[in-house]
This record gives structure tokens, C-alpha cells and sequence, in this order.
């Protein structure tokens, strides 16, 4: 066990361990890897210190949504801990919050943040101040009784215009109508010299009608070129003022870009521009450098702290698109974070990163059921369906090698944690024929999960639209705007003290869909036994493809298979 001086004082923002809390616990050989790890016990012990704080302090105003009728919009919000060492070799820890508290970026116990616009007479709130003045005369303008009585007018007269054009419309084309069947019935039954004079006639009859069509739609271009005019004033000194409220906002983004400039551990810095500019974003998203991590890197970097692990945990009630679960552990997040921590991070050795590690190896792929057109396997929990960009291994390599002279084609794929049922074709039309009933969604598909919660109800159907969550891949969201049709049934089999089983039936195929509708709070709120996104880590992810029904392509025959969960 390594040596670990310890201290009760709270200086520079360090909460310095007692030497009870710590007692028997051994140092990190490697600061933890962000995006992928359990906490450390000396975070552990951090993170119930700054629980124990939030839920005794009187001064944050906040409404977290842990009390009832408290004032103000409910925010949960992502706190993190960073174990240190200070420059005499004393063990504590540094906290931090992402984004603001209370409107606030200044509270005790927590370490600032990398760039703080917020300061009074910073430039931020100087350009803000001239920001809002910019909206102040949109709305103004806006809200203008002559400009909202000329746009209604417009309207108006745009729709009466319409209508009463294309009934001259029909009307001359009725009229149309009737000279052509005049024509045909005068042609051969009158004089010739008669019919020129008829002729004469329909043709000024028609001059008439065009003259008529002429008049009408000049009137209503003179009424509404008019209005439109008056309206362009107005419109035009709206777009002017957008225009230079665009250019500003820009102006000031690139510029908070610019103060926002992180250390490593080498003392180099990189602005939040030059971090983002080489990535898929060229930008930074909405957000980045506010997180917990890099504000404690920071602190740490600036203070000549020696950073020892790290866990960041949810405070408070869920956003309505997140599984976010209260004091429950998360990764930091990957699109706002990654190429940040990349950066501030380098240098420091790091806890493996599990997902370039092959979690399948060792697992037996088991082969239930083949012929010449496809196979049927039961895949064990973390292995790949397809071969990912660090781990080769899988259902498909595996097949590869078996079948050696044959190439084989996936139709479906499972989760790397989730077990079961997978059919993969060994001929292209037999690949065409699967693909073709699982598109029009006539494969019958069940699965078995061991839910975290005892839930209540017996079954039921779940229709929540996901979408990728964007700042936090592989993550997923609950979207009712963007989102895609997302549909499952589920029914109650067995139930035990803190757990329940059920089966599945996904009536639709997005990513993460069942984990999601069993961790969300407006699905069943128990997220899935071992589901390290959206609750927490255990042997494996209790999830299990257990029964596969399709149409032999060659035969027609009805395959049904099953395999009952180990769990």
C-alpha cells in the first residue's frame, strides 16, 4: 500500500480526507479512464462526502427536484470529484458542478470554472447587454400595431386574390369551353361569309375575357405591391438588425472559444477552438468546457495538483429525454468531453480502456441449427455481431472461420452485451429472402430481460421515439420531435424482492430500444440488470434474445427457435 498523508483542513478547494475515511485503502496505479470505469473507493468516499454536503446545505438555490413544491424550474445536475495530491503529498479531493448552480458559477466547495463569463464588466456580459438590445428592437418592431396589421392584411388580401382569380379563372375557362362548341356547331350549318362574322365576334369575346383576367390580377399586384412595400420598411430593418445580431453572437462565440484554454499535465494549453477544429464538430458543440472533469483538471493543472481518479454522479430528477438516475455514477461525456480530456490528459498514464479489450474471448458461439442457406447461433454476452474498429472478434469472424470457402451474411445484429438468438445467412438470396421479412417486420422476435426494480403492472406497451444522443455517444435520447418510432410490448413473468423479469417484444428496431424503454422513467424506470448505460454495471447485462420465428427462403417452412435465459 502506497503511503497517503492526510489532513482535516480545507484549503485552495482541496476537501482533505480524514484518516478514518480512507483507512486500508490503496492508491490508483493508473488515474481512471474517463469514459469507461468503476469508481475508485477514494472517490467513493469523496462522492458521499459531497452527497452528505448537498443534502445538508441551506445556501445553494436550486431546485434540484428532490423536494416537493420547491420555487423554481427543476435541474438536475452532473457533480463530479477529483482525488488530488497537493504539493506536500496530502491526499483530498476537489468538487465540481457542470454548467451553473443557482445562475452562479461561485460557490464554496467547488472549484471555478475554466473561463468564467459570468464576471462583472466581463466582455461576455458587455456583448450580451448589446445582444439583448439588438432583441429588444426586433421585438419591438415585431410587436408593432401597423406592422402586424400590414402582414395581416397581406395575408388576407393574398388568400382574397387567390380565390377570386382562379374563379375568373374557371369562368373563362367555362367560357373557353363554350366558343370552342359554338365553333363546331356554326362551322358547317351557316354561310361562309356568316361564320367569319361569328368568328369576329368570339374572338373579341375572348379578347374581352382576357382583358377582364388582366384587370383583375393588376388590381390586386397594385393592392398588394402596395402593402408589400410598406411591409419591406419594416421587414428590412428586421433582417438588418438579425443579420448584425448574427454576426455579434458569432463574434462573441469565437472569442469565448478562445478564453476558454486548457492545461495538461505539461503545462501546454489549448484553446476550446483548437481542441474542436480537427473534429467531426469543427467546432465546439453547445456546452463544451463546462463539464465537471475539465473545470477539476484544471483547478488541479493550475495549482500543481497530482490528479488521482476521478467519478462524476447525477444529483436530482431526470431530464425528460435522459436516464439519468440520482446519485448514480456516469462516464463523462463524449462529444463535449473527449477531445478535451484527450488533451488534458495526455501524459497521464490511464486505466485500460475496456472497449479495446476483446470481452468475448473465451465464449463459446454456440450453432443451434444449419443448412446450405443459413445458420442459427446462440451468441454469449459481449461478444460482437460484426467486427468493431479495436476488436476483430465475433459472430461474424468466427462464422468466417468455420466456413472457410463460404462468406457469411449478416442480417441482424444483437448488442455486444446482449446474449441470444442470431440468424445469419450463408447464401445471397437466402440473405435477401431473411433481410426482406425482417424489413416488413414479420419476424417474430422475443426477448428476456432482468429488470433492476420491481415494477408495477403485469404488461403493456411502450411507445417512446429515441434518437442518438449526439454529445454522448453511443447514448440514446427520448425525442417526441426528432425522434423515430420506437414500440415495445412487454409482459411480467416472475417477480423477486428488488428484481423482475419479463419478456420483450420490440415491435421496432432502433438502437438501445429495449434498454432504454426499461431504464426511462416514462417506460417501466427499472433499468436492466448489468446495463452500464443507463444504470449500473454487474456480471453482464441481463438481456437475452430467447425466441426467433421466420420462413425458410427455400422452403417456406415456419422456424422457430429458443433458447431460455441463464439468469
Amino acid at each position: 500500500m502506497q503511503h497517503i498523508k492526510v489532513s482535516q483542513k480545507v484549503q485552495n478547494n482541496i476537501i482533505y480526507f480524514t484518516e478514518n475515511s480512507i483507512k486500508d485503502i490503496t492508491l490508483p496505479e493508473r488515474f481512471t479512464f474517463p469514459f469507461y470505469y468503476e469508481p475508485h473507493p477514494l472517490t467513493i468516499v469523496a462522492a458521499n462526502e459531497l452527497q452528505h454536503y448537498l443534502e445538508t446545505q441551506t445556501d445553494l438555490d436550486h431546485n434540484f427536484g428532490l423536494i416537493k413544491n420547491q420555487q423554481g424550474i427543476v435541474i438536475g445536475k452532473m457533480f463530479g470529484v477529483l482525488v488530488v495530491k497537493d504539493t506536500e503529498g496530502k491526499l483530498g479531493y476537489l468538487s465540481a458542478f457542470s454548467g451553473k448552480l443557482a445562475d452562479s458559477n461561485d460557490h464554496p466547495m467547488f472549484v471555478p470554472p475554466v473561463f468564467d463569463m459570468l464576471v462583472e464588466d466581463s466582455f461576455f456580459l458587455k456583448e450580451q447587454e448589446i445582444l439583448n438590445a439588438i432583441n429588444h428592437k426586433v421585438k419591438e418592431i415585431e410587436s408593432d400595431e401597423k406592422y402586424k396589421n400590414l402582414k395581416r392584411d397581406f395575408a388576407e388580401f393574398s388568400t382574397q386574390a387567390a380565390k377570386e382569380i382562379a374563379a375568373l379563372k374557371q369562368r373563362l375557362k367555362s367560357n373557353k369551353a363554350y366558343r370552342k362548341d359554338l365553333r363546331a356547331r356554326r362551322k358547317n350549318n351557316i354561310p361562309e361569309t356568316d361564320y367569319a362574322r361569328f368568328e369576329a365576334y368570339l374572338v373579341r369575346f375572348s379578347h374581352y375575357d382576357n382583358h377582364q383576367y388582366s384587370l383583375l390580377t393588376n388590381k390586386w399586384k397594385k393592392n398588394l405591391d402596395e402593402i408589400q412595400s410598406e411591409l419591406a420598411q419594416y421587414e428590412n430593418t428586421i433582417e438588418t438588425l438579425k443579420k448584425e445580431r448574427r454576426e455579434k453572437s458569432a463574434a462573441l462565440q469565437l472569442q469565448l472559444f478562445e478564453q476558454y484554454s486548457f492545461l495538461n499535465k505539461a503545462g501546454k494549453k489549448k484553446s476550446l477552438h483548437a481542441i474542436f477544429s480537427n473534429t467531426v464538430f469543427g467546432k465546439p458543440p453547445a456546452g463544451a468546457g463546462e463539464c465537471a472533469t475539465p473545470k477539476l483538471l484544471q483547478y488541479a493543472f493550475l495549482n500543481g495538483y497530482e490528479p488521482i481518479a476521478m467519478a462524476e454522479f447525477w444529483w436530482g430528477a431526470p431530464p425528460k429525454s435522459e436516464v439519468r438516475k440520482h446519485k448514480q455514477f456516469y462516464p463523462a461525456c463524449t462529444g463535449k468531453c473527449k477531445p478535451i480530456l484527450e488533451h488534458m490528459l495526455e501524459g497521464i498514464p490511464l486505466d485500460q480502456n475496456p472497449l479495446l479489450v476483446n470481452q468475448g474471448e473465451g465464449k463459446k458461439l454456440e450453432i443451434l441449427y444449419e443448412d446450405d442457406s443459413f445458420v442459427v447461433v446462440n451468441k454469449p454476452a459481449e461478444l460482437l455481431s460484426v467486427p468493431g474498429i479495436a476488436v476483430q472478434d465475433s459472430v461474424y469472424t468466427r462464422l468466417q472461420a468455420i466456413f472457410a470457402t463460404i462468406e457469411p451474411l449478416i442480417i441482424h445484429r444483437l448488442d455486444m452485451s446482449t446474449s441470444g438468438l442470431l440468424v445469419v445467412a450463408k447464401a445471397k438470396e437466402a440473405h435477401k429472402h431473411i433481410q426482406k421479412q425482417f424489413l416488413k417486420r414479420t419476424v417474430k422476435k422475443r426477448y428476456s430481460a432482468l429488470l433492476s426494480n420491481v415494477i408495477n403492472g403485469e404488461e403493456g406497451e411502450i411507445t417512446l421515439p429515441l434518437r442518438g444522443d449526439l454529445d454522448n455517444r453511443p447514448r440514446q435520447l427520448v425525442c417526441f420531435e426528432f425522434g423515430k418510432k420506437a414500440i415495445t410490448k412487454w409482459k411480467v413473468t416472475e417477480r423477486k424482492d428488488t428484481t423482475t423479469k419479463v419478456h420483450f417484444w420490440p415491435l421496432t428496431g432502433r438502437t438501445h430500444q429495449l434498454r432504454m424503454h426499461a431504464a426511462h422513467e416514462s417506460g417501466l424506470n427499472a433499468p436492466i440488470v448489468g446495463d452500464d448505460l443507463y444504470g449500473t454495471s454487474s456480471n453482464r447485462l441481463h438481456l437475452h434474445a430467447a425466441y426467433l420465428e421466420f420462413t425458410h427462403p427455400i422452403t417456406n417452412e415456419t422456424m422457430k427457435f429458443e433458447v431460455i435465459e441463464d439468469f
